[in-house]
């Protein structure tokens, strides 16, 4: 219960508006931190305000937190459940121990981690090519996903966050525009003035007893500037297991489809559901095919690990292969299988990875995550930087970014008492201020962003409405 109270909060958690304060995590003990080597704490030997020049002048950002995560497996579940009794479940807010230091803004932008593969669909004159790079980088974006359990900060009305990054040639920024239902919009561009990434997220939560299931609603919309193209997607879903008992394992499936709305051609990539005993755990099949519905490529691979393309006869001809291959192991192999699984809900052991056929094109492959990463939150290299605060940014930052947050800055540091003590206080202020809209009348305004409707889909959508890189943010709201 407890757990999926936890991950119900994932993308819009009990963390709001309409939270009673009746239970007050601020009073709960903080469990003991997990011991980290001093010799990984910092490579550059620099934390907020301290970010390392390299000799060739390009910044080196930071490559661990200020301080390792805290344990949660000492964590008191009838500490929370005994002030849960009669509550609703709207009026509950989580303890700031299953967080990690993000704002679900900051989530968002980790899918630029891979944004090489923009610049590689930039530089195709091939639109096949073209296709098959924006493939890669839809896939890539839920990869960061992979193994992170904990729950993002759920960002305050009016929320924003920057990122500039001169090294990887972008800036994005992003706006909590709407609390109910919460709603993230975004906004990146190239600085070579080659590319336009945007679209808003607000995904739709279901619970299946054992698991709780995120629905994506929202267009994904990449433009190539130089190409004339638009592309457009929405993420597949995204399911968390055994949040009642058992070993919290995480999978995305459903069917993306990228639309070309440029030339016609269209991506169809099945993010497979894990099955009964595991086999498809993780993987990724789809095709490309032009606007007569010839196929052009077959893609495989795993959204955990990488991602192949190679042509259609040659990936039939192999599946003909193997599956004639696999039928006289089939029945043995599979009485095995079922017996180790028969236990539990756990995550399916999977050992195999992507098996490669001959003559298939390597498109993307995950990044190695830090070697303290599971003391990190099991954050990525990119993620690490995502809340560094460097030396005069504060100065120039909207003073509702979240690298701002006291609540987040004081989790990242360890300050895990203060952190929640800042979480109940912003929660308090913002109920406060909806109240006293209500009490006059008065609408509540985007800053950055308008609602409107998607150039090539024609549904609902969130713009950016330009202007924020201005740096005038005299009417920025006080949110903190």
């Amino acid at each position: 219960f407890l757990r999926k109270l936890l991950l119900f909060g994932f993308y819009a958690g009990f963390d709001s508006d309409n939270s009673s304060g009746d239970f007050s995590e601020a009073n709960h003990k903080v469990p003991e931190m997990l011991d980290l080597d001093p010799h990984q704490s910092n490579i550059t030997g620099k934390h907020n305000g301290e970010t390392e020049i390299q000799e060739n002048g390009i910044k080196r950002h930071r490559t661990s937190l200020p301080a390792p995560m805290f344990s949660r497996s000492d964590f008191s579940v009838w500490s929370i459940l005994k002030k849960c009794i009669g509550l609703e479940l709207s009026k509950i807010t989580m303890p700031i121990v299953f967080n990690e230091p993000l704002s679900f803004l900051q989530r968002i932008t980790e899918y630029m981690e891979h944004i090489y593969l923009i610049n590689k669909a930039c530089s195709h004159a091939d639109p096949l090519e073209r296709m098959q790079a924006v493939a890669a980088f839809a896939v890539s974006a839920v990869a960061s996903q992979w193994e992170r359990t904990g729950k993002p900060f759920n960002p305050l009305l009016g929320e924003t966050y920057e990122l500039t990054r001169e090294d990887l040639g972008f800036r994005f920024i992003s706006e909590q525009v709407s609390h109910h239902p919460p709603i993230s919009a975004f906004y990146s561009e190239g600085l070579n003035k080659d590319f336009i990434f945007h679209g808003s997220i607000y995904p739709k939560l279901k619970f299946w007893g054992k698991s709780i299931e995120a629905e994506p609603r929202g267009t994904i919309t990449l433009e190539l500037l130089k190409h004339n193209e638009a592309y457009t997607w929405t993420n597949p879903t995204c399911c968390v297991h055994n949040v009642i008992i058992g070993k919290l394992w995480l999978e995305q499936y459903g069917v993306v489809e990228i639309v070309n709305h440029s030339t016609g051609d269209k991506c169809v990539l099945n993010f497979k559901p894990c099955g009964l005993f595991g086999k498809e755990l993780h993987r990724v099949e789809g095709y490309i095919q032009d606007k007569h519905r010839k196929k052009l490529c077959v893609i495989y691979g795993k959204w955990t690990e990488c991602l192949w393309c190679t042509d259609p006869t040659t990936y039939e001809t192999y599946k003909k292969i193997e599956k004639r291959g696999g039928e006289q192991k089939k029945k043995s192999s599979e009485e095995d299988i079922k017996s180790e699984n028969d236990e539990a809900d756990d995550m399916p052991e999977v050992q195999d990875t992507v098996q490669f056929i001959p003559g298939s094109k390597l498109l993307w492959r995950i990044n190695c995550r830090p070697p303290n990463s599971s003391q990190m939150y099991n954050f990525t290299s990119f993620a690490v930087s995502l809340n560094e605060l460097e030396k005069g940014m504060e100065a120039i930052l909207a003073p509702t970014d979240c690298r701002l947050r006291p609540d987040i800055r004081n989790m990242e540091n360890g300050n895990m008492d203060v952190a929640s003590k800042e979480k109940e206080r912003l929660e308090e202020k913002q109920r406060a201020a909806r109240k006293e809209r209500a009490k006059d009348e008065v609408e509540w305004h985007t800053r950055w962003f308008h609602q409107g409707t998607n150039p090539y889909t024609g549904t609902p959508d969130w713009l950016y409405s330009g202007g924020y890189f201005d740096r005038n943010f005299s009417d920025c709201p006080d949110i903190y």
